[in-house]
């Protein structure tokens, strides 16, 4: 186990022989060489959200949300084991050479621990859904794979944008996102809570907004009393990047960036992703801060590197290049794209029988495109596989594969000097040709986004609406006319209207962006040879007609636990190739049966047991889900996710299952914050998806649902 108290008293001893000016400097995210103390250069920023990013060659996982829709907690944990290894070893080795850059740390800023409350957020692909459970497990698996278990931090995760952060992005430097207590405490700040107190994430990034007044980057109430206090957190907290110049340059909470710089460093953040640290030593020298402020930030910076074992030999010096997009980290990338892609729709046409089919068309601007692979905040690929290339591999001599790029991912024509739109006649005559017509639509990183960010083609990031661009619809309309079967592939990392697609596609797909090399790993879905089993992270909407104002952070009318109309594809949701079936549910021991009551007398019994067996003729994956709500006037509408299990099973195999239990699943959060216990009857539902209207419908299935009676002395 590593030992903070020594990292601290060896942090400590370190910096009191650094003079006032040294420590200042060693608070800027891009730390300078103290060469007389043997202290090397260290650049704080990393990112590393779905793989190694910006640094050159590292495997490229799917994006965040994504791999959010396989429900798999060990996933993510293998994730981030894949992450720290290949982190290391570009460490070592560019360090070596004396390269201490930009992305060429440990201390990755990931992950985003965010709730995705809005689908027009254009970094909620970021994250992992709208569900705070959900986000939490994923979360803390991720982190405790990524900093390892070792005698030294493998690598130092960062939770991120703490908190009440999910857009507008053109605003964020300016807005205040309001949020009452309630939604507070139940919805925005529960899995930054469990990846501090269970997952010891080693530092915390602040948002770049506003929350209740307070910019949260300087804010008292989230980092000092919350964090600091309440939670114990004891790593580091950085702030968003140039989000302190925001106090005075647009939040206007303070007048110069002397007082910005001594508002951030007071309420407890130590580095600053920017530039207003620079003026530390004025504010010092106007009263602002004091000598031992700027010294206990810099302790705590130099207790993580210590932690890491940058001044020591570790277990971790000899990782070399040669694990760097190996072929087993490669492999932990193809289960994740695999158990992500989403079956919506599938009317019996998939999968795909090979020996029936001659021509197949591959219609669509996302069809050939490695930008859809990929998301945002990514590395870079050896190699990539597009849907196309997947497709045009998978089936060889066999068919022959005709392609279309169909229309521009969003500009009215693909060349200039043409007449718009300039590719729908030859996306026609592709499907004339074809058995089957296989459309890739979507977006991509340009299209939503961080703003501001690396080729972002709209300046906030964000969607004005749910509808795909209109060259797309224009194009799915078209090929919907020949008549021709089709099979929709969205590849995007949000929910879209689907509408069309769900009424004219015979399968419908979500792929999110599923990964460098997720082409094979989507063709081999499409014929079979893996069943799709990924659940949907997020609440797809009919439009956004039935959401509240994009700037509004009720959660009144928002996700799955707070909607009131019906969804296009519920949260929870997707569909498999085959059969598998719950039988003999079991909750602390006792059978229950639908519609029946069990009485539990404490909540330390809380448990849930399920025989899964698959009827199928091939192997299959499943994620049990249990929704729990409380007979109380606090609880969401719809009660919420305590517990998941994704199980394999092969052909015919049957096994029973503990599906582990939120130890919170029994109290509500009322509108003062507070979490408790308030009643003794609860609603429990029990199968592969919510217990919802529209699930059933989509389904064909109803959830084992039963009463739970809890006996309190």
């Amino acid at each position: 186990m590593r030992d903070r108290k020594k990292a601290e008293e060896r942090a400590k001893e370190l910096v009191s022989r650094m003079t006032l000016e040294e420590k200042a400097e060693q608070l800027k995210y891009d730390a300078p060489a103290i060469p007389r103390l043997g202290v090397p250069a260290y650049n704080w920023w990393n990112e590393a959200l779905h793989g190694v990013a910006r640094a050159g060659v590292a495997t490229v996982f799917p994006q965040a949300i994504g791999m959010a829709a396989a429900f798999d907690t060990s996933l993510m944990e293998e994730a981030g084991k894949v992450i720290s290894e290949e982190g290391r070893a570009k460490y070592n080795e560019y360090s070596a050479q004396g390269d201490r850059d930009i992305y060429k740390g440990l201390t990755f800023w990931s992950p985003n621990v965010n709730i995705f409350r809005d689908p027009r957020w254009g970094r909620g692909h970021e994250t992992y859904g709208e569900d705070p459970y959900l986000t939490g497990e994923l979360g803390k698996a991720f982190v405790e794979g990524l900093q390892g278990d070792g005698e030294y931090l493998k690598a130092a995760a960062c939770a991120k944008h703490f908190a009440v952060h999910s857009g507008p992005e053109a605003l964020r430097h300016q807005f205040d996102a309001r949020v009452s207590p309630k939604d507070l405490r139940e919805t925005y700040l529960p899995a930054f809570e469990k990846l501090v107190k269970e997952a010891e994430v080693e530092a915390v990034m602040g948002a770049y907004n506003r929350t209740n007044g307070e910019p949260c980057c300087g804010s008292t109430t989230l980092i000092r009393d919350i964090l600091r206090g309440e939670w114990e957190f004891e790593g580091h907290f950085v702030s968003d990047c140039w989000a302190i110049r925001d106090f005075h340059t647009h939040h206007m909470v303070t007048d110069t960036a002397e007082e910005s710089a001594a508002m951030a460093l007071k309420a407890g953040c130590d580095v600053n992703c920017g530039n207003t640290y620079l003026h530390l030593l004025k504010a010092c020298e106007q009263g602002l801060i004091t000598e031992e402020d700027i010294t206990a930030a810099a302790e705590r910076l130099f207790t993580t590197r210590f932690l890491l074992g940058l001044f020591d030999e570790t277990e971790y010096d000899r990782i070399g290049l040669d694990r760097v997009e190996c072929s087993e980290h490669l492999a932990v990338a193809d289960r994740a794209a695999a158990e992500s892609v989403v079956l919506l729709k599938n009317d019996g046409i998939l999968p795909l029988q090979r020996a029936e089919l001659r021509t197949i068309g591959v219609v669509g601007p996302n069809a050939n495109s490695r930008a859809a692979l990929i998301g945002n905040y990514h590395g870079t690929a050896s190699r990539y596989i597009t849907v196309l290339e997947g497709i045009q591999d998978a089936v060889g001599d066999s068919a022959r594969v005709y392609y279309s790029e169909g229309c521009h991912l969003f500009r009215d024509k693909v060349e200039d000097l043409s007449s718009m739109p300039d590719r729908i006649s030859e996306a026609r005559a592709v499907a004339g040709y074809s058995d089957v017509v296989i459309l890739c639509l979507g977006l991509d990183e340009t299209l939503e986004g961080e703003e501001g960010d690396t080729g972002n083609s709209y300046a906030s990031g964000d969607k004005a609406d749910l509808l795909l661009p209109k060259p797309q619809r224009e194009l799915l309309e078209a090929v919907a006319e020949t008549g021709k079967p089709m099979i929709l592939i969205n590849m995007t990392g949000s929910a879209m209207d689907l509408r069309f697609a769900q009424e004219h596609c015979a399968a419908v797909l979500q792929a999110w962006y599923p990964g460098a090399r997720g082409g094979k790993v989507i063709a081999d879905i499409l014929f079979g040879e893996i069943s799709p089993s990924g659940k949907l992270p997020v609440t797809f909407y009919k439009d956004t007609e039935e959401l509240p104002p994009f700037e509004d952070y009720s959660m009144k009318g928002r996700t799955y636990r707070y909607l009131t109309g019906e969804p296009l594809y519920p949260f929870g949701y997707g569909l498999t190739y085959g059969d598998v079936q719950l039988k003999d549910v079991a909750c602390g021991g006792r059978r229950a049966v639908q519609g029946g009551e069990i009485s539990l007398s404490s909540q330390a019994e809380l448990s849930v047991e399920a025989l899964m067996v698959n009827n199928s003729d091939m192997a299959l994956q499943e994620v049990v889900q249990v929704y729990i709500r409380a007979d109380s006037a606090h609880a969401a509408p719809h009660g919420r996710l305590c517990g998941f299990a994704r199980v394999a099973l092969d052909r015919g195999e049957s096994r029973t299952v503990t599906v582990p239990l939120d130890k919170d699943a029994l109290t509500v959060v009322n509108d003062r914050g507070e979490k408790l216990v308030d009643s003794d009857s609860f609603a429990v539902s029990v199968g592969f998806g919510q217990p919802d209207e529209r699930t059933k419908a989509l389904t064909g299935r109803e959830c084992l649902e039963f009463t739970l009676k809890l006996s309190r002395p």
